[in-house]
């Protein structure tokens, strides 16, 4: 079934999705960057921590996003999600100021406060991830497939792809001096008011299509249908897309969790928010300028050379010591990077059933997220500890990760050219 999608956004859906998408993209930043300094600086420094934490908080936005995105199919509504969700996900993430090994000691003395304080983390790190999953990666995700269309969508993932860079660069120039100095409570104090206003804003700025199909069928089978070979067989560009999106996912997140402390620790650039900044602004242009071509060049084309770009990069930041060979590699890894993001995302959406729009972000929580972050911060983990390098803190070794990070990614990488090539044949056929 066709709907009819007017050629242009309009300045109200324009809006929505740059400033919906942005201060999402602002919560997860501290989730997936911040969230894991915070809790390598003031808990733990053991990877595994880390890794658990990512994994733990992967099962449940993956949970959250199949139960809202099949619940927002059968109602027809996304609105009412999103903003009662980006309010509750603002107040989730403030909560992570009160959480210190100090307060746990005081509460219980007797317990291990270092351990019930890493667990404290991670519970909250997945009501966190539950929120704003059921808000951002459901519902904001869906209206973003209901709004848009084919000829536009290059254009509008190209926007959202870069959503967190642009993101990374507003926490790292506005509020890493926070982090820096220690004060976490003010840091996620302001993050959290920042998600909880815009959800209100969300209120008055999302409207609903009245006329996208709904999903009929019961409420369990509606989150389950995806995942049945009959659906996978109705649509095979589809899987072979969300498997592409594996395949990068876990490559990114070999590194991902440990890049700011790679870049802090190991090449010791206590300058690391400019080294960011500059990539992270160089890279959002490279894409932001790629939108009208990844539609004129056509999307299953344009991916296999964006793949190339983000390889190249990997194997760059492997080789690069000093500030300006970071940046210069940084620039390559996170434009490939951005790349292949805006044109996966672009081309799943063309391949969405209208009528499963939300059920397939919870698809692709399945795939682009839950797979990835219960692989690749592992085998980032494993990477680290079969290194076995480590920088001193005030007298006390400390693990590091090391460059074999980048290598190990790039080397799981190669595993997207299979399902690649085999869309690209079907796509051009």
């Amino acid at each position: 079934m066709t709907i009819a999608v007017p050629a242009q956004l309009g300045s109200r859906r324009w809006t929505a999705v740059i400033v919906l998408g942005f201060v999402g993209q602002l919560a997860w930043t501290v989730e997936n960057m911040y969230l894991n300094v915070f809790l390598y600086d003031t808990i733990s420094d053991d990877p595994t921590a880390i890794a658990t934490m990512v994994a733990a908080s992967a099962v449940t936005a993956t949970v959250a996003t199949l139960l809202i995105g099949s619940l927002s199919d059968r109602t027809g509504r996304r609105r009412v999600f999103i903003a009662a969700g980006y309010v509750l996900w603002g107040l989730s993430t403030a909560a992570f100021g009160l959480v210190t090994v100090d307060t746990v000691a005081n509460l219980a003395p007797a317990a291990n406060a270092v351990l019930v304080a890493m667990v404290a983390v991670i519970v909250l790190d997945c009501v966190m991830s539950f929120l704003g999953s059921g808000a951002n990666d459901a519902a904001f995700q869906a209206w973003v497939t209901d709004v848009t269309r084919p000829a536009n969508r290059g254009r509008v993932e190209s926007v959202l792809a870069i959503m967190p860079l642009v993101s990374m660069l507003a926490v790292f120039g506005a509020l890493d001096p926070l982090t820096r100095a220690g004060q976490w409570r003010e840091f996620f104090v302001l993050i959290g008011a920042v998600i909880t206003v815009v959800g209100v804003v969300a209120w008055f700025l999302v409207r609903d299509r009245p006329s996208v199909p709904r999903a009929r069928d019961g409420a369990l089978a509606a989150v389950f249908h995806g995942l049945r070979p009959s659906a996978m067989r109705a649509n095979p560009g589809l899987y072979l897309l969300l498997s592409a999106w594996a395949v990068w996912g876990v490559s990114t997140q070999v590194f991902l969790p440990y890049l700011i402390i790679y870049v802090q620790r190991y090449l010791q650039i206590e300058a690391y928010a400019v080294v960011l900044g500059v990539v992270l602004t160089g890279a959002s242009a490279v894409t932001v300028g790629s939108g009208r071509l990844i539609d004129r060049v056509g999307k299953a084309r344009f991916l296999l050379p964006a793949v190339a770009v983000y390889a190249a990069g990997l194997l760059a930041m492997w080789a690069a010591r000093g500030m300006v060979p970071v940046i210069a590699a940084g620039l390559v890894m996170m434009s490939g990077f951005m790349l292949v993001a805006a044109t996966i995302g672009a081309l799943v959406r063309d391949h969405t059933p209208p009528e499963r729009a939300g059920h397939v972000q919870g698809l692709r929580m399945v795939f682009a997220i839950l797979i990835p972050m219960l692989i690749g911060p592992y085998v980032g983990a494993l990477v680290i500890r079969g290194a076995d390098a480590y920088y001193e803190d005030l007298g006390v070794l400390r693990q590091v990760p090391t460059p074999a990070i980048f290598l190990a990614a790039a080397a799981v990488l190669l595993l997207i050219a299979v399902p690649v090539r085999i869309l690209r044949k079907r796509e051009i056929a």
